[in-house]
């Protein structure tokens, strides 16, 4: 008997190690290394992102979206619209990658990336551009993807897509674009 009692704790020593070595159920699964968790939308262009257990703000590189949060301006036309849509390409959580260009924070500290989400490799900053959310905006150096988000933009303006066809011009405020659709 004294054998089948120590193999029986052995079993159990042994089964207790496996189990401590396995993530725990509800324990947040690794990410792969440049990639980040989504933990909230700030507007159309900005996130804040965790990034290694830390929160960074992020400004999508290449792009403009219409202003929301800024005390010293009025809220602008299809600001809200772009500040949902990218809410709604990133819910709370999603995993994205980040791809950066030559310069890594602009003058107010947040991180500059280009976004892909992980689960389907959708580009971010192309997407709001092509669905009309966003113009671009091109600053030396970080011009990498300046050409691409161009025909994008064109696009979408001909196209008349999202802000393209809701709003006098990019940046005017919400109450003129009323004050267009009444003349229409």
């Amino acid at each position: 008997m004294p054998c089948s009692r120590a193999v029986r704790l052995l079993f159990l020593v042994g089964a207790a190690l496996a189990l401590s070595a396995c993530p725990h159920r509800g324990a947040a699964t690794p990410r792969p290394a440049g990639t980040a968790a989504v933990v909230k939308v700030v507007d159309g262009d900005t996130l804040d992102l965790d990034l290694s257990g830390s929160t960074v703000r992020v400004r999508l590189l290449g792009i403009d979206t219409p202003e929301t949060v800024d005390e010293n301006r009025p809220v602008q036309c299809f600001g809200h619209e772009a500040s949902s849509y990218l809410a709604q390409l990133l819910p709370r959580g999603s995993i994205v990658r980040l791809e950066r260009d030559v310069e890594a924070r602009d003058r107010f500290g947040r991180l500059l990336a280009y976004l892909y989400r992980v689960d389907d490799g959708l580009f971010v900053n192309a997407a709001l551009i092509e669905g009309g959310y966003a113009t671009t905006l091109s600053i030396a150096p970080n011009t990498m993807r300046a050409h691409e988000f161009e025909v994008l933009r064109v696009q979408a303006q001909r196209d008349k897509r999202g802000l393209w066809g809701a709003c006098p011009s990019f940046g005017s405020p919400v109450d003129a674009a009323a004050t267009t659709t009444a003349r229409r």
